[in-house]
């Protein structure tokens, strides 16, 4: 089974507040007199699921298009923090994870608004992580710190920590459990976030 944990980019889709809005127009067109349809898109490098580098939360940190893939494909488990009010702390932890870990936090996932309020990862959670030896974490909020951070506690535990981070995962109807995940972001070579099309498989 695949399971796509993907936003779809479209018009409309929650940016950011303040960030570029998603948008989409045929430069080319079969109706036009065109032998193809062709289109241009503007879009933030963080708008829907997306993969942030080290650049995004660190001035001399890589670019998306620079950072080793190892982490983005492999086993991962999501686990559900539904339950965990404002923060995931490290007692929300299973005893034992997998190299890549996605934490579930809506029910349901706010696919047509920008939510008020979103649950962040603490930054003793991602030393947690990265201490059992995790090299991937992922949420399905747009970001792991709090849209009122000015210091960026969480990136910045994984900046020390060397995790890669991915953000805005459809996790709704996802079951608790291993899959194989696949999230490869797109070589955007000077870039600090891209975009990416995450899956889910199940083990045999």
């Amino acid at each position: 089974m695949i399971y796509d944990i993907t936003q779809p980019l479209r018009a409309g889709v929650p940016v950011w507040p303040g960030d570029t809005a998603y948008a989409e127009m045929r430069t080319w067109t079969m109706e036009g007199g065109g032998v193809v349809n062709v289109s241009q898109i503007t879009l933030s490098t963080h708008t829907g699921t997306h993969a942030d580098a080290p650049l995004h939360y660190d001035a001399g940190g890589a670019a998306i298009g620079a950072v080793d893939l190892t982490p983005y494909l492999g086993v991962c488990r999501v686990v559900d923090c539904r339950g965990a009010g404002g923060r995931i702390e490290p007692h929300h932890l299973p005893r034992e994870l997998p190299p890549r870990v996605l934490f579930r936090t809506f029910d349901p996932f706010p696919e047509d608004n920008w939510p008020a309020t979103w649950t962040t990862i603490a930054p003793e959670t991602i030393d947690a992580l990265a201490d059992a030896g995790v090299i991937l974490v992922g949420l399905d909020g747009p970001s792991l710190d709090p849209e009122t951070s000015k210091t960026m506690d969480a990136h910045q535990a994984v900046r020390r920590r060397g995790l890669a981070i991915l953000e805005g995962l459809m996790l709704e109807g996802i079951l608790a459990r291993e899959y194989e995940l696949i999230a490869l972001p797109l070589k955007l070579a000077t870039a600090d976030a891209a975009p990416v099309r995450a899956i889910l498989r199940t083990l045999p």
